[in-house]
């Protein structure tokens, strides 16, 4: 195997010479580094790539955390994010954190041991503030608000909220059924250290008296809340459904099923992607059920019809909610822009902490987001970057 050893004799020069030229650590004549570049052609050499980046102390190589890959947005999220960082000469490490107990930990220690040059965490975490700021190394959120000086990147979802709250306020709805995730993960702060554990009926009253106060790490709580204080303010009844865990996706059908038969009333239901498309499901398969029984006559009352009886409005826009029989209506994240900024802000993490080894010391990246601010609180907008969301018209709405 050829090695520097084998470049040096080659070109008449002597191994720290090879060195530097290869490495770009160090001045080389011109003269020297053809002699060097040419004889690394003769021998078809080629550099160790892990070596020159241990050298250099850097692996370009970025760790994910995620809750799973079995989840569409998650999965759609992971392939944007690895194209963006592939274009930026990086690579990525994927931990599911629902697939793999230790990945968090795991993946921490990697990142202590120089092993990732940093770690971009997009799954649930239990861990305090200062856990995060004390590792000392590049750390970028997504969705999450781990601490002070941790650039995180979040879509809009205040903005989400209102323009669902919105298009179903001006339609005339009474009653909305929400889809979401288990609301224990909505207070990992201050409600968790005080209010002890409630369940979902319970949950928003406690929640509500505190996240303007930034005792969550979980900004999708904004929105959750937004939607029901809008509607709440417009007289509108609402009503929530909990997904135990995004992992499942047979869950997300439960939950629509739910949706459904508990609330027979219900003219409107905002879900995920997934259960948003069972529910256009489920509802259209009631209504064939329902005209078969009737022999031919009008469609009973008793049965919703999408979108004049029930609206129904999907929060992400992923791939998944072209599987409904209908085109959802949908609150559209914009997954590129998310990726693009996330890495973005990982290169600037990096390239702060680079600056601050240089100077002899390591120091936290502080750089501030400058998305739309919407209505979330000084101190939240002052570390997050707000990816606007779209809302795409369909045919579930009216």
């Amino acid at each position: 195997m050829v090695g520097m050893r084998d470049v040096a004799r080659k070109a008449g020069v002597s191994l720290s010479t090879v060195s530097l030229a290869v490495n770009g650590t160090g001045y080389v004549a011109d003269a020297t580094r053809e002699r060097i570049e040419a004889a690394m052609a003769e021998l078809n050499y080629v550099p160790n790539e892990l070596a020159r980046n241990l050298f250099r102390g850097r692996t370009n190589l970025i760790g994910v955390t995620i809750p799973t890959v079995a989840h569409p947005f998650f999965a759609q999220l992971t392939a944007a994010l690895q194209r963006h960082l592939h274009d930026v000469g990086l690579r990525m490490m994927l931990c599911s954190t629902a697939d793999q107990e230790r990945g968090e930990s795991e993946y921490i220690d990697m990142l202590k041991r120089q092993m990732m040059d940093g770690i971009i965490i997009g799954s649930h975490t239990n861990q305090r503030p200062e856990y995060w700021q004390g590792i000392g190394r590049p750390v970028v959120a997504f969705d999450r608000f781990l601490g002070e000086g941790i650039s995180s990147v979040c879509s809009d979802h205040v903005q989400g909220a209102h323009l669902a709250a919105r298009l179903l306020i001006d339609s005339g709805v009474r009653h909305v059924v929400e889809i979401g995730g288990p609301r224990s993960q909505f207070h990992d702060l201050a409600v968790a250290s005080n209010a002890g554990d409630v369940d979902d009926e319970s949950f928003a009253s406690v929640l509500s008296a505190t996240v303007d106060a930034d005792d969550t790490t979980f900004p999708t709580v904004r929105y959750h809340l937004t939607f029901e204080r809008d509607l709440a303010e417009a007289g509108v009844r609402c009503d929530y459904v909990a997904v135990d865990h995004v992992s499942d996706p047979s869950l997300f059908e439960k939950a629509a099923e739910d949706a459904i038969r508990r609330f027979p009333d219900a003219d409107a239901i905002i879900a995920p992607d997934l259960a948003a498309a069972h529910c256009v499901r489920l509802a259209l398969r009631e209504e064939r059920v329902a005209a078969s029984a009737a022999a031919g006559s009008s469609v009973p009352g008793s049965v919703r019809r999408i979108p004049d009886d029930l609206q129904i409005i999907a929060y992400d826009g992923t791939t998944a909610a072209e599987l409904a029989g209908m085109t959802l209506t949908v609150i559209r994240q914009d997954l590129d822009a998310i990726a693009a900024k996330l890495v973005e802000r990982m290169q600037e993490a990096i390239a702060a902490e680079n600056d601050a080894d240089s100077h002899g010391k390591r120091e936290r990246s502080s750089a501030a987001g400058s998305g739309s601010l919407s209505e979330a609180s000084s101190s939240v907008a002052a570390s997050c970057d707000l990816i606007p969301v779209t809302l795409v018209r369909g045919e579930t709405t009216r």
